[in-house]
């Protein structure tokens, strides 16, 4: 375990005054890892990042630093945890905060089959009171200065009533949360696999939009089902803040706009591609010092030169089986050769 780490107050707006949940990149397990987050902070400064969900069994009985470390230019950066006692989540919220994350945000919203045997997840929709005391015991573990927020759906199974949600929100917020981030759909706990509980069930906005008006004190971030602007400025004029999930992770370079448009940053040139592929570079071989395969970083990237001459040969390079023994110096040099002679 990290020692002498402080808990790092975060300002609820960022330096131009924005909410600090204006746009956010979603939890996603097998993808959203330091070396995404890494990633992603070199295309946006502002954009608030999120840790895979991390349970608090593998917090409190396994690898701590495995699970929990990252760089410190990753920030904001918030940890999610997956789990249902209030005591354990207590304890997990503690070493979030000796870790320095800004944020730890509570799963309520995952529909697995493997959650679900964990009582964790979207099932605690239905156990308000039980979230309720969590939130309260994380709070009560490491004080105001680092914000307990809760992600969940708008309902589970047929249950369509929005009365639910809002009743939900009210009894978890008497605990002092604030922040509710919302997926937009409801979560089917049988019959649907992870993967349909993102498309089948139909996207309801209104009903978080209406979420918001009831709860104007609150702060209220709308995922789900999010591919553009257009969408985004749609969302922000009902809502505090968007969440984006796969788009945001496929189409990497939407993240280079998010500055200009959602945080008031200066308009700017577009980023140097080969800039960035550099910062890459060098963070993969820091990386291999402490045992990390390059590809463990380069999977995450391989959307950098989407649209550019060359891309298609840059990206075939980076993911060649064959390639993954190099190291990351010969990776990137042969990836850029690839390119140029593709681009002719």
């Amino acid at each position: 375990m990290r020692e002498n780490i402080r808990v790092i107050s975060m300002p609820s707006c960022n330096e131009s005054g924005e909410p600090g949940w204006r746009l956010c990149v979603a939890p996603m397990l097998d993808w959203t890892d330091r070396h995404c987050r890494f990633f992603h902070r070199q295309l946006s400064r502002h954009a608030r990042l999120y840790t895979e969900m991390v349970t608090t069994g593998a917090l409190l009985h396994g690898d701590q630093a495995r699970h929990l470390d990252f760089d410190a230019a990753e920030q904001p950066v918030a940890l999610q945890l997956g789990g249902s006692e209030p005591a354990d989540l207590a304890a997990c919220a503690r070493l979030a905060g000796r870790w320095g994350y800004a944020e730890v945000n509570l799963n309520c919203g995952c529909p697995s089959p493997r959650v679900q045997r964990g009582a964790f997840g979207a099932c605690l929709m239905a156990e308000p009171a039980l979230v309720r005391d969590a939130v309260a015991a994380m709070r009560d573990a490491v004080g105001a200065a680092l914000p307990i927020t809760v992600k969940h759906r708008v309902g589970i199974d047929r249950v369509e009533s929005y009365g639910f949600m809002r009743d939900f929100v009210g009894t978890v917020a008497d605990a002092g949360c604030e922040v509710f981030i919302v997926h937009a759909r409801n979560a089917w706990l049988d019959g649907l696999s992870p993967k349909d509980n993102r498309e089948i069930p139909p996207l309801r906005p209104e009903l978080v939009y209406r979420l918001k008006r009831d709860f104007p004190g609150l702060q209220v971030v709308i995922n789900g089902g999010i591919r553009d602007d257009a969408q985004v400025r749609e969302h922000l004029r009902h809502v505090d803040g968007v969440m984006i999930g796969r788009e945001a992770y496929q189409r990497p370079w939407w993240l280079t706009r998010w500055d200009h448009e959602y945080f008031g940053e200066p308009a700017q040139a577009a980023p140097d591609m080969s800039q960035i592929e550099q910062v890459m570079r060098e963070y993969c071989q820091r990386m291999a010092a402490q045992g990390v395969a390059p590809f463990a970083v380069v999977r995450h990237m391989l959307g950098l030169w989407k649209g550019a001459p060359g891309a298609r040969a840059w990206r075939q390079a980076m993911s060649e089986p064959r390639h993954r023994r190099l190291d990351a110096a010969e990776l990137f040099a042969r990836a850029g050769e690839a390119r140029l002679a593709a681009a002719g």
